[in-house]
């Protein structure tokens, strides 16, 4: 990490959890199941900490079988979460949802490694996984939202055509949205870490355009996919 990088000491770390406990505390005046945004703190806490460690051994690995390892892996798990609002139909889209992101987000990932950023070696996993991680996070979210809002359609009487147009709308708003906040309303997260670190606001601007476009492209395709898959075969 640049040395110019701010060092957050893990008492420091602790301030930022008080909002989240003011949430906390909302979910339970409002007789909300708190037990739920408990556990995903805690899991989220001890995901980050996992993760830190395992990309601490992958990035001093040299290996191209590694990092498609790890990006197999990181489709399995995005595609499963991906379902998680239709639980009940869980099994029997999962292969609909691992095919809509991989066919969303793989040649979307192939095009930023060898087209924009050039990686040398292409396998470099210091740069590869956390792009992997944002482009199959983004169309696992799309994937998620398009499927919900889908299944929430088709319940209510629409016709394929009809829920596929709103269920499509609807997962690309968040998308949509930054893309009309960003540089306005919000500095993205990978921006403000590259300026936290050291580099060049204008360089940040380049990668964010470039993370900003695949996230919308890879999300974009992913949620098709998944739509027409869905018309094909339907559950």
């Amino acid at each position: 990490m640049n040395d110019s990088a701010y060092h957050i000491p893990i008492l420091n770390l602790l301030v930022i959890f008080l909002p989240v406990l003011a949430v906390m505390a909302i979910y339970i005046r409002w007789d909300l199941p708190v037990r739920t945004l408990t556990y995903a703190t805690g899991r989220m806490v001890g995901q980050l900490i996992f993760i830190g460690y395992a990309l601490l051994f992958v990035f001093r690995q040299d290996s191209a079988a590694v990092s498609c390892a790890i990006l197999v892996l990181m489709l399995l798990i995005s595609s499963w979460i991906a379902l998680r609002p239709l639980k009940k139909l869980r099994r029997r889209l999962f292969g609909r949802a691992l095919t809509a992101i991989c066919g969303g987000g793989m040649p979307v990932l192939a095009l930023v490694i060898f087209g924009v950023v050039r990686l040398d070696p292409w396998y470099m996993p210091r740069y590869l996984i956390p792009l992997a991680g944002m482009i199959f996070a983004s169309a696992m979210n799309c994937v998620s939202l398009c499927a919900e809002r889908y299944q929430a359609e088709i319940g209510a009487g629409k016709a394929h055509v009809e829920a596929r147009s709103v269920a499509y709308q609807a997962a690309l708003i968040p998308l949509l949205n930054s893309f009309f906040a960003v540089g306005l309303v919000s500095i993205p997260g990978m921006m403000t870490g590259q300026i936290l670190s050291g580099v060049s606001p204008l360089l940040a601007v380049r990668y964010q355009m470039m993370v900003m476009c695949m996230l919308l492209g890879a999300s974009g395709i992913a949620a098709a996919l998944y739509l027409i898959l869905i018309e094909k075969d339907p559950a």
